[in-house]
């Protein structure tokens, strides 16, 4: 906000001076003001606009504060590099920038996961307090060094359906043996239910689950689920995605790179990450439900998780994070200042926005 301000009053100032003296100004500001070039490297595909979308908002906004002196070129998975490979490209200096889930790398390291979302963890609203305000941005870019890898937030879906299902899942016996697409740290939590987890691009899921080469997937909500068309190959939707409460979104810049921006650059960069994540989030939140709705009346069978699932993968959840903080010094300096927060997090819900959701909710559903 303090940045926005000085901009605008910076602007304001120079438009209220005399012509002649911006005129001379304006030879100074060009020579501050260098030509870059970046290559952008996404992990989606260009068919999903929301969420491929946000670097495409970061490229724009960019541009138009620079008067294109830094220009950023978006390009979808696999142009560059497949949606799996954008931390390596981003990390070896294929290209300089990325966008990206950070739990799709928990195969590298689970702590990556925090940068994401974890099972059962914050909404996105809490996701952004604790980046933000509660050390996680402090403790992700710290864990980021290790990678050569400056991180920027950029992007929140808000949280996640739970995906679609051929056959409806009434027990934890229905889990075992499912071929499961799934993002990020969940796998592990949904192996201990028997699930037989699988880590696949977005734009292959649909291939994937039409051949029958998985029984399920998940990947963000209605409005992206429709687009991609699995409402054609499976029945049922079912939710909460209770692995994805608020999953963010990030801009990963090689830190070389990020190193030799003039500061000026640095700023602006920062400042359209922080418009994308809003953003992104606010669109998400006006396209699901007409999204859902018309998914409703093509067929779609909405369910909700029984009561024995969400408790059976609750308690798998924290099992695998105190077995993963117990083995990785990584993730306990994380989870330790994580936990915590959370706690607080929920408590603090629990008082007010709880409590007037359940009411207008309530007062909702009675006149459905």
């Amino acid at each position: 906000m303090k940045r926005r301000k000085f901009l605008t009053s910076a602007a304001l100032a120079a438009a209220a001076a005399p012509v002649a003296a911006v005129q001379i100004a304006s030879p100074a500001i060009a020579q501050s003001a260098p030509e870059i070039k970046w290559r952008l490297a996404s992990s989606f595909p260009k068919s999903l606009d929301t969420i491929y979308g946000a670097a495409e908002t970061v490229a724009n906004r960019v541009a138009a504060a620079t008067d294109g002196k830094f220009q950023i070129r978006v390009f979808a998975a696999g142009e560059i590099v497949p949606g799996f490979q954008v931390l390596d490209a981003v990390q070896n200096a294929t290209v300089e920038i990325g966008h990206s889930a950070s739990y799709y790398f928990v195969g590298k390291d689970p702590t990556f996961a925090f940068d994401t979302a974890v099972p059962f963890g914050l909404n996105a609203r809490q996701q952004n307090a604790w980046m933000y305000y509660g050390g996680g941005l402090e403790l992700m870019r710290e864990f980021f060094k290790d990678y050569s890898i400056y991180q920027i937030p950029c992007g929140n879906t808000g949280a996640q359906m739970g995906g679609w299902f051929r056959k409806e899942i009434k027990t934890v016996e229905d889990l075992n043996g499912l071929k499961f697409r799934v993002g990020g740290f969940a796998g592990k939590v949904l192996a201990k239910l028997g699930v037989v987890p699988q880590q696949i691009p977005g734009g292959d899921i649909y291939p994937a689950l039409e051949k029958g080469t998985i029984d399920a997937a998940e990947w963000v909500g209605p409005y992206d689920d429709e687009k991609l068309g699995f409402n054609k190959v499976a029945q049922f939707y079912y939710y909460p995605g209770w692995w994805e409460g608020g999953p963010q979104l990030s801009v990963y810049v090689n830190q070389a790179q990020w190193d030799s921006l003039p500061k000026t650059y640095q700023a602006i960069l920062e400042a359209a990450c922080g418009e994308a994540n809003g953003l992104m989030l606010a669109k998400y939140d006006a396209q699901n439900m007409p999204a859902l709705r018309r998914l409703v009346q093509g067929g779609t069978k909405l369910k909700p998780f029984s009561k024995e699932v969400m408790e059976a993968a609750y308690k798998a959840a924290f099992e695998v994070y105190d077995e993963t903080a117990s083995s990785n010094p990584k993730f306990k300096k994380v989870y330790d200042a994580w936990k915590p927060f959370r706690e607080e997090q929920y408590l603090w819900f629990r008082v007010a926005e709880n409590s007037f959701d359940n009411f207008v909710y309530a007062k909702s559903a009675q006149k459905s």
